[in-house]
């Protein structure tokens, strides 16, 4: 028996929550799956003061895998930085010890026409990013603002060891293999030292274990125009937290809206699933939020966490009909658009023909 926590967090995080519910509700007749419920976020900070608590964190430790909706939103914004609605996100992460973050940012060819980009530049791409995720800069120590000398100082501290990223080099040179066998890897070791203990663990761990792919080091800012000169020709992008977090979002533009985006943070125990398009207030309630990239997400849990490659596939494709027959949510669709539940039932009914 497979457990399964569910987190919809805030803002549109319920709705698309619930469109992935469905999906889990038809494969739970032939897959044994124990799901559990609870709060999250600013749902967390509103019932209970903070946004983790101890007893969802020790249902998390307990779970195979974390489905989560979306944190956050302007309602907590104002609140001390260990008790925002992110805290929570943060602190998951680095409990369930979810090292490795995994982005794909693949253009489906029924949205080619979304992307910002011209049709011969975006075409064929298909980008999977492994960022490092419970280490670097968002985690360094000390960290602090404080009053020197009258002024006002900020401080955060870039550190990473030798082991934390030959972990994630690993996995970004694992997943290569299954793919286009490429890894692209960031840094800025022409100006600071820790990039350049990034590099070079990198390429220690490729002349170790894996000959077998190309490996490309680019410095981060070359990396953040390559990937809009060419997206195509990038298969698998390796990247520090920081760096990560910057690059899979302009990535994600690629695409032609974040509702389309899925992401995975895995360790070596634990996955944890979220939609990378974040809570959307502005939208909550409405019944208008894309659920692909929640439902995508769900389709990575079965994948890394269940081990049900087979699920991933079939998900992934129904999606794809999906778009090919012409059903649009709001964001990536101007007349005739579906409802995230109409959205989430079309997908639904594709799985079901594909089954």
């Amino acid at each position: 028996m497979k457990k399964i926590l569910i987190l919809p967090g805030d803002g549109i995080g319920q709705e698309v929550t619930n469109e992935c519910m469905k999906i889990i509700d038809f494969f739970k007749k032939d897959i044994k799956i124990d799901i559990t419920e609870d709060l999250f976020g600013g749902a967390s900070i509103d019932a209970h003061g903070e946004p983790l608590t101890k007893d969802v964190l020790d249902k998390a430790l307990e779970s195979d895998a974390v489905l989560l909706g979306a944190v956050g939103g302007p309602k907590w914004e104002e609140l001390e930085h260990n008790l925002k609605p992110e805290k929570g996100l943060l602190t998951l992460r680095k409990e369930l010890e979810a090292f490795a973050n995994l982005r794909p940012g693949k253009v489906f060819p029924a949205l080619i026409d979304s992307s910002t980009l011209k049709k011969d530049v975006v075409e064929g791409t298909d980008i999977f990013v492994v960022r490092e995720l419970t280490g670097g800069i968002y985690f360094g120590e000390p960290r602090y603002i404080k009053e020197v000398g009258g002024k006002r100082i900020g401080a955060n501290n870039l550190i990473y060891n030798e082991d934390e990223i030959a972990r994630v080099a690993r996995v970004a040179f694992e997943i290569a293999r299954k793919r286009n066998k490429k890894v692209t890897s960031l840094d800025k070791a022409n100006v600071l030292e820790v990039m350049q203990l990034w590099r070079d663990v990198v390429t220690e761990v490729h002349k170790k274990d894996f000959k077998d792919i190309e490996l490309e080091h680019l410095y981060i800012d070359n990396a953040a125009m390559q990937v809009i000169k060419r997206p195509a020709t990038f298969d698998v992008i390796l990247a520090g937290n920081l760096f990560g977090d910057i690059i899979s979002d302009e990535i994600a533009e690629l695409t032609g809206s974040l509702g389309m985006l899925p992401s995975a943070s895995i360790g070596s125990k634990h996955g944890i699933y979220e939609p990378v398009h974040g809570s959307a207030p502005d939208i909550a309630g409405q019944n208008i939020a894309n659920p692909i990239a929640a439902i995508l997400s769900l389709g990575m849990l079965f994948k890394y966490s269940l081990n049900l490659d087979n699920v991933h596939d079939l998900i992934e494709k129904a999606v794809s009909e999906t778009l090919n027959a012409g059903f649009r949510t709001k964001d990536i669709g101007t007349k005739d658009t579906l409802t995230c539940s109409q959205m989430g039932d079309e997908i639904l009914s594709n799985i079901v023909k594909l089954s």
